[in-house]
């Protein structure tokens, strides 16, 4: 992401950005095993996501696990981020959000917030998302894809964002930022549905094989606990 990126007419300076990679939940509708660790091609989806965003040169990493947290921190445990530990995942993503931006440097001039579950994301389409954020309309401050008007991940959002979240409350997160600061949101249009494609449930992926080709396997030791 060191690069100068042309577009419009004019040249947009280097973005300092940081991530935060949820990963803490209980997935309870996939029979409560890691989602992030089904497997695309043998490769688990959350490996897929930080080799996405490492590809994308984005600057920092954070992340958060919770539920299954040793199983998971296993296969990501080489790469070099930052992994924290949410002591009540069943709080909600919400609790998950706010400890991963609080676990961030704060020289940064953006921040980006990834789903581990969203298997077809690659590094071109984080630095897609990179360069909408530094297009986006004057007095706009987040970023998020929408496909055919279905609003997608990840969301981008300026490290004044990142601050105010922090010093509201606990139920704050960028959903509910979003919510009291339509004006400062930029919808920004793609014909990309990469990015609204996670998966939840078994008829997800049945349908993510059906639409895709792409069929997504569970680790062997995972596959026991069906």
């Amino acid at each position: 992401m060191g690069c100068i990126l042309k577009g419009g007419g004019g040249l947009y300076s280097r973005v300092t950005v940081g991530a935060v990679l949820l990963a803490a939940g209980s997935a309870s509708r996939m029979g409560n095993r890691p989602k992030s660790l089904l497997e695309l091609g043998g490769v688990p989806l959350i490996r897929r996501q930080l080799i996405a965003l490492s590809g994308a040169g984005v600057d920092e990493v954070v992340v958060v696990l919770g539920h299954y947290a040793d199983r998971i921190e296993s296969v990501v445990k080489e790469f070099p981020v930052t992994l924290v530990r949410n002591p009540d995942p069943d709080a909600g993503q919400i609790s998950s959000l706010r400890l991963g931006l609080q676990s961030l440097s704060v020289k940064l001039d953006a921040v980006l917030v990834a789903l581990a579950d969203q298997p077809l994301i690659n590094s071109q389409d984080i630095n897609d998302l990179i360069g909408a954020y530094k297009k986006r309309p004057p007095g706009t401050q987040v970023v998020q894809p929408h496909v055919a008007g279905q609003p997608g991940n990840p969301v981008m959002f300026s490290a004044d964002v990142r601050e105010q979240i922090l010093s509201g409350g606990a139920n704050l997160g960028c959903r509910q930022w979003q919510a009291s600061h339509p004006d400062q949101v930029h919808a920004w249009d793609s014909s990309n549905r990469r990015y609204c494609i996670d998966v939840d449930t078994p008829q997800d992926l049945a349908a993510l094989a059906e639409r895709t080709g792409h069929q997504l396997k569970w680790p062997a030791d995972l596959v026991a606990t069906a």
